[in-house]
C-alpha cells in the first residue's frame, strides 16, 4: 500500500528489537525459566493471565493464517486440493514438533531458515530504484492517517512481538537444559558466566539484524513489483504470488512461494510453542521441547489444541491474510504492557541479581515501550 515509504520503520526498529529479544534472553538465562514463570512467581496472578489469554489468541490466530498461506501456495505451484494440502501442512507441524527431540528440532529449525534467503534474491532479480530505497530507509517519513500509523502497528507488532518474548526466554532455558546446567525447565537456578551472556548478546544481535534484513527485502519487493503495479490490497498468500508472476516472472513467483513455505514451517512451531510454554508455566505443568510426549501432556496439549484451532480458521469467511493482518496489530496493541513488565524484571536484583539491565537496555526499552504505547493508543482513537 505504501511502497518505500515506510523502510525506514525496517531500520529504527533494529536496536530496539535487540534490546527487547536480549532482556528476554537474559531473563530466561539467569532465572532458569520463561517469561510466565518469572511473573507467576513475583507478581499477580491477573497480570499472568491476561497476558497469557492474550498471546495465545494472537498466536492461534496466526497460526491459521499461516498454516492457510503455505496451503495455499503449495496448492498453487504443485496442484492438488487446498483442504488436504491444509491438513498436511498441519499434521507435518505437529508431528515435527511433538516427536522430535529438541536438539534435532533446533537444527531443523536453525536450516529452515536458509528458505528466507528467497527473499534477498528476489529483492536483487526485480528492477529497484536504489537511491530511493536508501533515502526511504535512512530519512522516515510520517503521514498522520488512521491507515499509516495503523500499518505502523502492525510493523512493530511483528517484529517486536508478544510470541517472541515469550519463545525467546524459554529457549534459553531449553538450551540450559540440554548443555546440563538445568535438570529440567522451571526448576533450580543455572550457573551462568560472563561468556555464557556474551554468546547469547552475539547470537541475538545476529538473528534480529538478519530478520530485519528479510523484512526489508520483503518491503522492497512489495514496493517494487505490486505497489509500482497499482495492486495496492492483498488477501491471500496466492494472490500475492499470481500477481507477481506477470510482473517479475516465473524466478520470483517460485522463490516467493519457496519463502512462505519456508517461513510458514519456521513460524508455526514457534508460535504454538510459545503459548505452550506460557500456558504450562502460568499452571506449573511439566514443559519444554526436551520432554517426550508421556511426560509433558499438557505442554503437547496446548500445542496441539492452539495449531487445530488455527486450522479451523481457514474455514471461516474472513480471509486469512486480514487475520494475519489484524493480529500484527493486535500484537502491536498488546505489547507494550508486556514490554513494560520486562523492564521491571529485568531491573529486578531480586530475580536477577547482578545481571540487571545496562543503561542502553533501559534507554531503547523505555524509548520504544513509550513510542509503541503512544502508537497503540493512537490506533485505538481513530478506529474504536
Amino acid at each position: 500500500m505504501f511502497g518505500y515509504a515506510q523502510l525506514w520503520v525496517a531500520v529504527f526498529s533494529l536496536p530496539f528489537m535487540i534490546a527487547v529479544q536480549e532482556m528476554c534472553g537474559r531473563i530466561g538465562m539467569v532465572t532458569g525459566k520463561g517469561l510466565s514463570g518469572v511473573i507467576r512467581k513475583h507478581y499477580p496472578k491477573p497480570i499472568l493471565y491476561v497476558a497469557v489469554a492474550l498471546l495465545l489468541i494472537a498466536n492461534t490466530v496466526n497460526i491459521g493464517a499461516d498454516l492457510g498461506a503455505m496451503a495455499s501456495v503449495a496448492n498453487l505451484v504443485v496442484g492438488g486440493n487446498f483442504a488436504i494440502m491444509l491438513i498436511g501442512m498441519t499434521v507435518l507441524t505437529l508431528v515435527l514438533e511433538i516427536f522430535i527431540s529438541y536438539r534435532t528440532y533446533a537444527k531443523y529449525l536453525k536450516y529452515l531458515s536458509l528458505s528466507l534467503f528467497s527473499y534477498f534474491f528476489i529483492g536483487f532479480v526485480v528492477h529497484q530504484d536504489w537511491m530511493q530505497v536508501l533515502g526511504a530507509a535512512l530519512i522516515p517519513h510520517i503521514s498522520w492517517t488512521p491507515e499509516y500509523l495503523l500499518n505502523i502497528v502492525a510493523l512493530l507488532g511483528t517484529t517486536i512481538s508478544p510470541y517472541l518474548f515469550f519463545w525467546q526466554a524459554d529457549e534459553e532455558v531449553e538450551e540450559e537444559v540440554a548443555s546440563g546446567k538445568l535438570r529440567m525447565m522451571g526448576v533450580g537456578t543455572p550457573k551462568i558466566s560472563d561468556r555464557d551472556i556474551k554468546v547469547m548478546r552475539i547470537d541475538t544481535m545476529t538473528g534480529m539484524m538478519f530478520s530485519n534484513l528479510v523484512t526489508f527485502f520483503i518491503m522492497i519487493t512489495a514496493a517494487s513489483t505490486l505497489h509500482s503495479d497499482g495492486i495496492m490490497e492483498i488477501t491471500s498468500a496466492a494472490q500475492a504470488a499470481e500477481a507477481l508472476r506477470p510482473i517479475a516472472g516465473e524466478f520470483t513467483f517460485h522463490f516467493f512461494a519457496l519463502g512462505i513455505i519456508g517461513t510458514g514451517l519456521l513460524a508455526v512451531p514457534v508460535l504454538a510453542g510459545s503459548a505452550s510454554y506460557a500456558v504450562a508455566e502460568a499452571f506449573q505443568w511439566h514443559e519444554g521441547l526436551y520432554l517426550k510426549l508421556k511426560k509433558a501432556h499438557g505442554f503437547y496439549g496446548v500445542i496441539t489444541i492452539a495449531t487445530l484451532i488455527g486450522l479451523s480458521v481457514n474455514f471461516t469467511a474472513i480471509s486469512p491474510f486480514s487475520m494475519l493482518y489484524y493480529t500484527a496489530v493486535l500484537n502491536g496493541v498488546i505489547a507494550p504492557p508486556l514490554l513494560l513488565l520486562i523492564l521491571l524484571i529485568s531491573n529486578n536484583r531480586k530475580i536477577m541479581g547482578k545481571r540487571t539491565n545496562t543503561w542502553v537496555s533501559n534507554v531503547l526499552g523505555g524509548i520504544i515501550t513509550a513510542v509503541m504505547w503512544v502508537a497503540g493508543v493512537g490506533v485505538l482513537w481513530n478506529f474504536l
